[in-house]
């Protein structure tokens, strides 16, 4: 088959021709056109030597039956060809026989004293190539030629991917090739700003030289994951009319020695002869982790890619006009080397939007949905406090595919609530339960509820649940009615008396316990930690204690080691298990002093399954 291909600029190249077993080859090539015109000749003769395979073949018979045919003066043609001798009766019939190769045909009749003349016509000797006298050079002396091309293409492609470890795999975003733009990045309102002056710094240089500005030689985004730095990045690539070259932190790394470094020049030295021009590196930590933390030491394949970094981001040559933009979530980890001024000159925190920040995202994410005109926004917004960028995308594409499954022409308020819990806490499952064990998971998920509504600071209940969803049996949701930047010892011993509350309650209504609390543990205890050894809310002071948690602590922990006594950590064991204790005792006080309710709104469960707010609160009122 031929296959015609076209460039960017819109003018056809050469034909190339495809050809099975041989490939693809180039028609201006003459190695293509020798193999190209082989194969047609190939073809040519498997067609002909099978059609004349299928036509009708003469009668076969012997030597002696040809000899007595002579002899009996039937015989009017007879034609030679090498070993094969046909024959053509004075009928018009045709036969065929076979002699020896060492005997010629005269030979044969002087054998048996018979008179050419008996003969009628002509006895003619023709000399014919046969395919397979064709066929028998070619596959001895081409086809191991055949092999040796292919196999000196291969070793010439394997020889150039070799050379090619070095280069750079970062992707070129032209102006126009990303259709993102600042006006599809909603809220940061600070990290937006500062990102535009950098794109009005590479538009108007002139402007910022004259007040003896220099531009930034490295920004660095720094923010949890799912709060939208790669897609400032992106939105800087639509908005900027330079190049702008996109990679990963993990690309740079090989299993060969010296390739990450490689590639990191071979990166700079191209954006340089585009300049001005952008860098963007995501997940910088993957190669910009500090260095003597890895087993590797100083030889390591990460350390000389980040050394390279470090030497093309604030070398000798300072004339350059390239901005490196990189992104991560685990600014602990980077290198005090890569982050200081002069490299890395600007640090911008994406944090999780605030209220009028999610209500924006919701409104963008709305944009090619249709969506009825009851669904309240800031309503939605105020239920998604925690919920980056990410979950809320994901939440309204929840919210869609759940309409379209119930046949809906548009996606509703109920939609959108049922995706945020979908995303939160998983989809709903059915599962079989005996009626004691929905008995203990509705007094189980009302015991939260109960205490979290005779505690202090803690937000009203919004749901109340015994449906199953993701792994657990039922849930109680009181999502923050206020965005909180800090918390306050009382509230977090409240939080920690809520999460204990569905094991008072098997405690006080069973008199048994279940392993349905585990998480509830499990988290109370990791609130009650932290507040020993990093915040200081306990009776052992103002002082932050080196546990030993956290990735960062592992990564260091091999040579550094535990901070912490052994008498230390058993003060602090002691005083995390009092803080716990203290909370599960306030919580079965509760729940003991309103029993009646902690039945009614258990009762009501059993029958409803689930109960809002409103309905909770008229409940215990």
């Amino acid at each position: 088959m031929t296959k015609t291909s076209v460039s960017k600029d819109g003018n056809k190249n050469k034909k190339s021709v495809s050809i099975p077993f041989l490939g693809e080859m180039n028609s201006g090539s003459p190695w293509g056109n020798v193999f190209f015109y082989l194969f047609l000749l190939f073809i040519f003769f498997m067609i002909f030597g099978g059609v004349g395979g299928l036509s009708q073949k003469p009668e076969q018979i012997g030597i002696n039956e040809m000899v007595k045919l002579i002899q009996d003066e039937k015989v009017q043609d007879i034609v030679v060809a090498g070993d094969k001798i046909e024959i053509q009766l004075r009928d018009g019939t045709k036969l065929a026989t076979e002699k020896e190769s060492n005997i010629s045909f005269d030979e044969i009749l002087t054998n048996n004293k018979i008179d050419r003349s008996k003969i009628a016509g002509d006895v003619k000797v023709e000399r014919r190539i046969t395919f397979e006298q064709i066929l028998t050079p070619l596959l001895m002396f081409g086809f191991p030629l055949l092999i040796l091309f292919f196999i000196f293409r291969q070793m010439r492609t394997a020889n150039s991917d070799i050379t090619s470890f070095g280069k750079s795999r970062a992707r070129l975003f032209k102006k126009g090739q990303t259709q993102i733009t600042f006006d599809d990045v909603a809220g940061n309102q600070e990290a937006k700003t500062e990102m535009m002056e950098i794109v009005d710094f590479l538009k108007n240089p002139d402007k910022y030289r004259k007040l003896g500005a220099r531009i930034p030689k490295g920004i660095l985004l720094v923010g949890p994951s799912g709060v939208g730095k790669t897609l400032l990045a992106k939105a800087i690539a639509g908005e900027a009319n330079v190049p702008f070259y996109s990679v990963a932190g993990s690309e740079f790394m090989e299993m060969l020695v010296g390739v990450g470094s490689s590639r990191v020049r071979d990166l700079f030295n191209v954006a340089r002869s585009n300049q001005p021009s952008l860098i963007f590196i995501d997940e910088i930590d993957a190669i910009g982790r500090q260095r003597g933390m890895g087993i590797g030491g100083g030889h390591d394949e990460r350390e000389q890619t980040l050394n390279q970094i470090l030497i093309e981001m604030d070398g000798f040559d300072t004339r350059t006009y390239v901005i490196v933009l990189a992104a991560t979530n685990r600014p602990d980890m980077l290198d005090p080397a890569l982050i200081r001024p002069g490299r890395f000159d600007r640090r911008i925190t994406v944090m999780l939007p605030d209220l009028k920040d999610r209500e924006a995202i919701i409104r963008i994410h709305m944009k090619d949905k249709p969506v009825s005109e009851e669904v309240k926004i800031e309503q939605i917004a105020r239920k998604t406090v925690g919920f980056s960028g990410a979950d809320i995308e994901n939440m309204m594409n929840e919210a869609a595919i759940l309409a379209a499954r119930a046949n809906k022409a548009e996606i509703d308020q109920k939609d959108i609530e049922e995706a945020a819990l979908k995303v939160t806490l998983g989809s709903e499952r059915k599962t079989l339960q005996s009626e004691e064990e929905r008995k203990m998971t509705a007094y189980h998920e009302a015991g939260h509820a109960l205490v979290s509504a005779f505690v202090k600071d803690m937000d009203p209940v919004y749901r109340v649940s015994i449906i199953a969803r993701g792994a657990s049996l039922g849930h109680t949701s009181f999502p923050p009615e206020r965005d909180r930047y800090n918390e306050t010892r009382t509230r977090l011993n409240s939080i920690i008396c809520t999460m204990l509350g569905g094991r008072a309650a098997e405690e006080i209504v069973f008199g048994e316990l279940t392993v349905g609390a585990a998480d509830d543990i499990a988290k109370a205890t990791d609130i009650a930690r932290k507040m020993v050894s990093e915040w200081g809310m306990s009776s052992l002071g103002p002082v932050s204690y080196d546990i030993g948690t956290g990735q960062f602590w592992l990564a260091r922990g091999i040579e550094e080691g535990n901070k912490v006594s052994e008498d230390m950590a058993a003060k602090i064991d002691a005083e995390v298990q009092r803080i716990v204790h203290d909370a599960f005792e306030k919580a079965k006080e509760v729940l003991k002093e309103h029993r009646e309710k902690l039945d009614k709104v258990a009762g009501k469960l059993l029958e409803k399954e689930t109960i809002d707010g409103e309905e909770f609160k008229a409940l215990i009122s």
